[in-house]
């Protein structure tokens, strides 16, 4: 046909590429909402690759972003520097569920995303109100199983 590109095995990499990209979007979308879905103390879900590009984020309806989105990506960069530097230390301390800094406004916690051999692939970056006494109980008892049950299905996606 006059006028259109040809279809041929190139284009449809690019077409199966860009649909892969979108339900991987959606897919780490879905996932940090379903993390600020439990509990009402968790402001900010959002997931990181190792290199700290963040791939998707969820905040809490009516709250006021403390960073600006360039503040936010040069912290996602930092969050997973850090967790390398973390993980190299695993084989002599066990394995790093997740790190925590409590500033004037918030706690900030960080949880890496790893393979069986502790490799990152990802790192789920969280805030919460700074009063939130019990949120190593809401790390542990809530996010971690959730992080947990959906591991398998996030690292399909570094496969990809």
């Amino acid at each position: 046909m006059d006028g259109l590109p040809a279809y041929n095995e190139e284009t449809q990499n690019i077409s199966t590429f860009f649909i892969l990209l979108k339900l991987e979007q959606q897919l780490f979308q879905k996932f940090c909402d379903q993390v600020i879905s439990l509990d009402s103390s968790i402001r900010f879900a959002g997931i990181a690759d190792e290199d700290g590009k963040i791939l998707a984020v969820s905040e809490r309806k009516g709250l006021k972003p403390l960073l600006t989105p360039e503040e936010r990506a040069q912290y996602a960069i930092t969050a997973a520097t850090r967790q390398y530097t973390r993980l190299r230390w695993e084989y002599l301390l066990g394995k790093i569920y997740y790190a925590s800094s409590h500033y004037a406004s918030l706690i900030r916690a960080t949880i890496p995303i790893t393979n069986d051999n502790s490799k990152l692939s990802y790192v789920l970056l969280l805030s919460f109100d700074v009063g939130t006494e019990n949120f190593h109980e809401i790390i542990m008892k809530k996010i971690i199983p959730l992080v947990k049950k959906n591991t398998t299905r996030l690292l399909k996606e570094v496969e990809l």
